[in-house]
């Protein structure tokens, strides 16, 4: 039924997660931040998506994501969308980020599920609806479900009852590989709702089955075979995508398909992107350990005619 109104901005394609880079005084680092955002604007990324879960977002204050959304969003200046995530531990964070971020011009954002604390669905849909009413009708939203890390789980009779109530809540990401759920929630409007998954090694399975596209933290390291991989399937050459998939996976595979953030950053100072140190209690890699991964990753790109240096 709401069919007509979705004209807003969604997410599609190569929605890159990014991490967040911390300078010598373990505060943001824009200008970090400002490189990686060219980087991966240059090779043609989609979509970003700064201070989720890649991002380090628990780790930091409300003014630190409010800087880093107000960097990617200057920084990116209309060439890609770019949703902040703004999902926090309680509603009252959440309803400020979201507005901050709808104030300086960002194209949507995303929310994470409430975390660590078990709550009911009818207290998810009340945390929900109450998101959407604290924002305009015409500015979208994505949920985003990622059960494992959270706690709680966005299951598809709540997300229909989310999506009936609140016209700005334009899709959901999921970021586990239920590929079952994931076609329940393609269902959901009538075929209208966007789902983007977080799985990126099943990238071009999720674009058969009609996602939009996938939430990927390892393109931020590796934005390349990604971009290639949904290059190829707008094509139909789904033989070359399928070719990439092999390669991201193996990518995935070695950065720990982001278990760990330190293998992100590790890498992309390899790539000549120095994003700086992991916030504790997080740590950075040994360096034996990210000398391995990225000679590794060296020989992976050489064999794609990658450039190893941003």
């Amino acid at each position: 039924m709401l069919r007509g109104n979705y004209k807003m901005k969604k997410l599609y394609g190569v929605i890159t997660a990014m991490v967040t880079p911390f300078d010598s005084r373990d505060e943001v680092d824009c200008e970090a931040l400002k490189k990686l955002t060219n980087f991966l604007i240059d090779r043609k990324v989609n979509c970003l998506y700064p201070t989720g879960t890649t991002g380090e977002m628990y780790l930091m204050s409300v003014d630190e994501r409010k800087k880093v959304a107000e960097t990617v969003v200057k920084t990116a200046a209309g060439r890609a969308n770019v949703f902040i995530h703004a999902g926090a531990m309680n509603l009252k964070d959440t309803v400020e980020l979201a507005r901050h971020a709808k104030s300086i011009g960002a194209d949507g954002i995303g929310v994470v599920t409430p975390s660590f604390f078990s709550v009911s669905e009818a207290e998810m849909e009340e945390y929900y609806v109450d998101i959407s009413k604290s924002l305009p009708a015409d500015f979208p939203i994505y949920l985003y479900n990622i059960p494992q890390c959270a706690t709680n789980d966005l299951k598809t009779p709540l997300v229909t009852r989310i999506a009936e109530r609140c016209p700005n809540i334009v899709g959901i990401k999921y970021s586990y590989h239920d590929f079952l759920r994931v076609s329940e929630y393609r269902r959901v409007r009538d075929g209208a709702f966007s789902v983007v998954i977080g799985t990126d090694r099943l990238f071009v399975p999720g674009l058969s089955i009609g996602c939009d596209g996938t939430v990927s933290g390892v393109s931020c390291v590796c934005p390349e075979p990604f971009v290639g991989i949904y290059e190829a399937y707008k094509k139909g050459d789904l033989a070359k995508a399928v070719e990439l998939q092999r390669a991201a996976y193996d990518i995935c595979e070695l950065l720990k398909n982001g278990g760990n953030m330190a293998y992100f950053k590790a890498a992309l100072r390899f790539r000549g992107i120095d994003v700086g140190h992991m916030r504790r209690p997080l740590m950075d890699l040994p360096k034996a350990e990210a000398d391995r991964v990225n000679a590794k990753l060296a020989e992976m790109l050489g064999k794609l005619s990658i450039p190893v240096h941003a």
